[in-house]
């Protein structure tokens, strides 16, 4: 069996959960260094740090250079996108988000634009009209940074491929992630070119979840934990196929040495991969995050896919 090497696309560092705080109250202590150790132990080899807005996203990035196997992205989030308006000059704020890009770039640490997209669940935050336009204002800074995209689409895939399909030529690639959408949304996203799809906890609820997660080829898919949320619970359909587990507390009894229940990890995404091996009647575990861990290279780490990514894909792991 080959070993298990994992990336996780999606982590919300920049959360207050991180710091210890749930709702506004500090239960223990900031503790990202130890959430850390767990992912390495786990088999994580690289963490992707979403930022969701322009304060969010120079959190992503301070964060990011604290251990070098930390990388980040720089956008507006969907229900966020007030902020272009809100701050007094909607193009002083792109801007101050492309120089922020292009800082990242050059510390090797920002490898997406993003998160951007749509999401008309959540329309109470911001407008769908609103929400387009700067979406669409976001493929700039792909195009400038020649950086590929980092994407969020809920309750919006006719608007969102619309966008997509109008822009395709401003970006050199994207994932869209935290995919919960039907099969149909699944083959529009699909018939993009150099389009994959982020798999979570979410994607994975119940058994119509699960037929569409099958139906997604490997070589399209990437996973992810987009924790502190989307945790696999007891109650979702793949749960049987977890086999890895951690011991947990609550957070008023924080320790260390466990998860905090009601709180995801970047350790879990391991859970994910086992939960899509299990949906897709795939034995050898290994073999398919090594083909997951290959396409996240191919997309956010280019320059990375060098000998040792090919010696993975021949199945050399002496290393």
């Amino acid at each position: 069996m080959a070993a298990i090497r994992m990336i996780d696309i999606a982590v919300n560092f920049t959360d207050g959960m991180f710091k210890g705080i749930y709702n506004g109250k500090q239960c223990h202590v900031a503790d990202i260094p130890t959430v850390l150790n767990r992912a390495w132990a786990a088999g994580v080899h690289r963490i992707i740090v979403t930022g969701g807005s322009l304060q969010e996203s120079r959190e992503a990035l301070a964060i990011a250079e604290t251990d070098g196997r930390l990388f980040c992205t720089v956008g507006v989030h969907p229900t966020r996108c007030k902020e272009f308006e809100e701050s007094g000059d909607p193009e002083k704020h792109f801007q101050d988000l492309l120089s922020l890009a292009k800082e990242g770039i050059q510390k090797g640490k920002v490898v997406a634009v993003g998160e951007c997209g749509l999401d008309y669940d959540r329309l109470h935050f911001c407008p769908a009209e609103i929400q387009k336009r700067y979406f669409e204002k976001q493929f700039e800074l792909a195009y400038i940074t020649k950086l590929p995209m980092f994407l969020h689409m809920r309750a919006a895939a006719a608007d969102f491929c619309e966008i997509v399909e109008k822009n395709k030529d401003r970006f050199s690639g994207g994932v869209t992630h935290s995919f919960t959408g039907s099969m149909d949304d699944c083959i529009k996203l699909l018939s993009f070119d150099k389009m994959y799809i982020g798999i979570n906890g979410c994607s994975m609820k119940t058994a119509e979840n699960l037929d569409v997660v099958k139906g997604i080829p490997v070589e399209r898919m990437m996973i992810e934990t987009d924790s502190p949320y989307c945790e696999i619970k007891n109650t979702h359909a793949g749960i049987g196929f977890v086999k890895s587990t951690w011991p947990s507390k609550k957070k008023e009894k924080y320790d260390q040495e466990c998860i905090v229940k009601g709180r995801n990890e970047p350790c879990s995404v391991r859970q994910v991969l086992e939960v899509v091996a299990g949906c897709k009647g795939i034995n050898d575990v290994g073999n398919l995050s090594r083909t997951l861990y290959h396409n996240t290279c191919r997309m956010f780490f280019p320059h990375d896919l060098d000998s040792a990514a090919d010696a993975l894909l021949a199945g050399d792991n002496s290393s």
